[in-house]
Formats: C-alpha cells, sequence, structure tokens
C-alpha cells in the first residue's frame, strides 16, 4: 500500500500539466484583438421630414344662432294658439290670436275721422277756390280770402291726423296676431288660451331658435390666441381667410361629421381663466344637434411644412430640460442628438429640428444602449407584423 500511492499521485500530476499545456495551445491560437463584439438588437424607424398642422383640442359649448323671444305688442285677451311646441316655424307665420274687436272698432272710428275730415278739407279748398277769384274782382277784402285758405290748409292737416291715425288702428289690428319674428324651432309656450297679455308685461309668451347653423364658442389660452390669428392671415400678412376645418366630438366621444368654420375671437382675455373664447359655425341641416351641448374641437393653430413625427418612445430628456433621440450611425454605431420637440401629436413628438429625412431613429431598446454602442437594429413596422 506504501509503494501505490506515490504511484497515484505521480499521474494526477501529470494529467493536470497535460490539460494546463493544452489550454496554453487554444489561447495562443487565437490572435489578440480578435474577440468579437456582439450588436444589441434594437428597433428603429426611419425618419421623413412631412408637413404637419398643428392642432389644439378646446372645450366648448352649442349656441343658436339667433334666440328671439316672442311677446305682444298690444293688450287683451289670448283667444287661440296656432303652433305646435317644438315644432319648426317660418318667419311672419302667426303665432298667438289676441282679442282683435275692440281694435277693429278702434280702426272703423279712425276711418270715419278721416272721411269727416277730408268733407271738411273738401268744403274749404272750395271756398278757398271761390275766394280767389273774388279778391281779385276786390268782391271781398284780402282779410276774407286770408282766413278761407287758413281753413283749408288746417283742413288738410286734419286730414293727415287721420290718415295717421287710421294706419296706427291698422298697426295695432294687425298686432293682435302674434307672429314669428325669426324662423326656428319653438319652445313651450308660457301661457294659454284665455289670459290676458299686455304690451308691458316682462314675460315673453315662447322662444325661438334659429339652429342652422349653430355657433360654436370655445375656450382657448391666451398664449395660443397670437398663433391661432397668425394661421389665419393670408400670405401678405391680412386677415384674409376663416380657419375651416374646425372637427368636433360630443362628450361622449361621438364624432360630428360637420365641420366648423372658425368667425372670430374674443377682443378680451377672460381674467379668471386667461382664456379667450372663439367662436365658430356650424351646419346643422338636419337639426340633430341642440343648443347647450358639450362638445371638443380641434381647432387648426400652427402649420410646419417641414416636419417630423417621431414616436413618444424614442425621446428622452435629459436634466436640462433638452430633448435627445438616438440616431443609428453609418457605421452602426449608437449617436445622440438634442433635437427640438415642440408639442406631442396623438403618439408622438413633433420635432422641428436636429435631425434629417432618412435618418435611422432608435425607438426601443434604449435602456440596453450607450453613445458609441454597436446595434443590430430591426424595423420597428417589421415587429409589429410579427
Amino acid at each position: 500500500m506504501a509503494k501505490v500511492l506515490p504511484i497515484f499521485s505521480k499521474s494526477v500530476l501529470a494529467l493536470g500539466l497535460a490539460l494546463a499545456l493544452a489550454g496554453c495551445q487554444d489561447e495562443s491560437s487565437t490572435p489578440a484583438g480578435q474577440h468579437q463584439v456582439r450588436a444589441v438588437a434594437v428597433d428603429s424607424i426611419v425618419a421623413h421630414h412631412q408637413a404637419v398642422e398643428v392642432t389644439d383640442r378646446l372645450p366648448g359649448r352649442t349656441s343658436a344662432y339667433r334666440i328671439a323671444e316672442v311677446r305682444p305688442q298690444v293688450d287683451g285677451i289670448l283667444l287661440k294658439r296656432f303652433f305646435v311646441e317644438g315644432s319648426s316655424v317660418k318667419k311672419g307665420e302667426v303665432l298667438y290670436q289676441i282679442d282683435p274687436s275692440t281694435y277693429e272698432v278702434a280702426l272703423d272710428s279712425a276711418k270715419a275721422d278721416l272721411a269727416s275730415a277730408q268733407a271738411t278739407l273738401e268744403k274749404a279748398k272750395m271756398q278757398a277756390d271761390r275766394y280767389q277769384g273774388l279778391v281779385k274782382n276786390r268782391a271781398i277784402s284780402e282779410q276774407d280770402y286770408e282766413d278761407a285758405m287758413a281753413t283749408y290748409r288746417e283742413a288738410k292737416a286734419s286730414v293727415m291726423a287721420a290718415k295717421a291715425k287710421v294706419k296706427s288702428a291698422q298697426i295695432n289690428l294687425g298686432y293682435t296676431k302674434i307672429k314669428a319674428p325669426i324662423s326656428g324651432r319653438i319652445g313651450k309656450s308660457i301661457v294659454s288660451e284665455g289670459a290676458l297679455v299686455t304690451a308691458a308685461q316682462s314675460t315673453y309668451l315662447a322662444t325661438i331658435q334659429q339652429i342652422d347653423p349653430l355657433y360654436v364658442d370655445l375656450s382657448q389660452p391666451s398664449s395660443e390666441v397670437l398663433k391661432l390669428r397668425q394661421h389665419a392671415k393670408d400670405d401678405h400678412g391680412k386677415q384674409a381667410k376663416k380657419l375651416s376645418g374646425i372637427k368636433l366630438t360630443l362628450d361622449d366621444g361621438t364624432k360630428i361629421t360637420q365641420e366648423a368654420t372658425l368667425q372670430f375671437a374674443d377682443v378680451s382675455v377672460d381674467e379668471s381663466t386667461g382664456t379667450v373664447t372663439l367662436r365658430a359655425l356650424l351646419p346643422n341641416k338636419e337639426h340633430l344637434l341642440l343648443p347647450g351641448l358639450y362638445v371638443r374641437a380641434s381647432v387648426p393653430v400652427d402649420y410646419k411644412e417641414d416636419a417630423f413625427l417621431i414616436p413618444q418612445t424614442a425621446v428622452t430628456r435629459d436634466e436640462k430640460g433638452q430633448a435627445h433621440v438616438k440616431i443609428v450611425g453609418a457605421d452602426k454605431k449608437v449617436e445622440d442628438r438634442v433635437v427640438k420637440a415642440e408639442r406631442v401629436i396623438g403618439q408622438n413628438w413633433l420635432v422641428t429640428s436636429g435631425i434629417k429625412d432618412g435618418d435611422q431613429i432608435i425607438v426601443s431598446g434604449l435602456q440596453k444602449i450607450r453613445d458609441g454602442v454597436l446595434v443590430a437594429p430591426t424595423s420597428a413596422s417589421e415587429n409589429k407584423g410579427q
């Protein structure tokens, strides 16, 4: 047993030396600096410049284009209502009938006074004509002739006053038929048949609203109004065009198919909210939309002819707030670029400087890379299709 152990120890030592020599041979067979660097897999897109219309998302409410309160202009008992509440009425259509009897009597009386005044005028004219011939022949005095002419002129004035009274009586009689001042949708009637109405009452009888088109009143921050005004100017700097293409959605997300056109911006800023009211005009031929609806509007405020839309995931910011993107260079190595990212549009940043058309932008895998690292870019669109 004492002879076997030394032989075993020598065998183990020889095996270890052989393995060490083999390892040295493998290392010496690989030339220095030939270690293969593995590229980092990332997703990327190719940036292309495009024209971008910048829009603001603004809250607002619809309101009637015109509103008219129907009121009586003479006193009397209401005999009949001719319209159906909630229906459409035309301008000039009779809505109510006031008892016309007293006004018919007043008109007849005014006509009688006119007839009397005309008879007096005819008599005075005949006398003035006769006195004119007599005064020439010195059959009467000049004073008698002047008195006759004065009577004639007085009779003419009486006729004019009587005609005015007839016209006034006719107008008052016409006012017994209360007519629609505008065309539109009429609401509920505040009074019913048999009610006494007066020209001086504060309560209106009904309200008519014209809802085609509709106004849309929007609230916009005052800081954005200048951009909106600039966008509405023509090539010569004049305020020559109205902004159209304003897209609207209801509070529940339902899209309104008609597009509104901006009419004007208010001339003052609300001190409590710092906003300016914008008013747009919305066609409503089918009368589906009603005044008072809450809406959201996409209003064009700026236009960029040469800009880029870069996914938000590709843009990072440093401690100074500067925006950065990672570019795949010509040698497939990562380059850092400082860009100007003005605002978010949907899922993208609007980038106006810092990159050029055809740049390959890394959109994912940013946490695995740093500047100068070799990457293996794959199209982000290809990954989505897999």
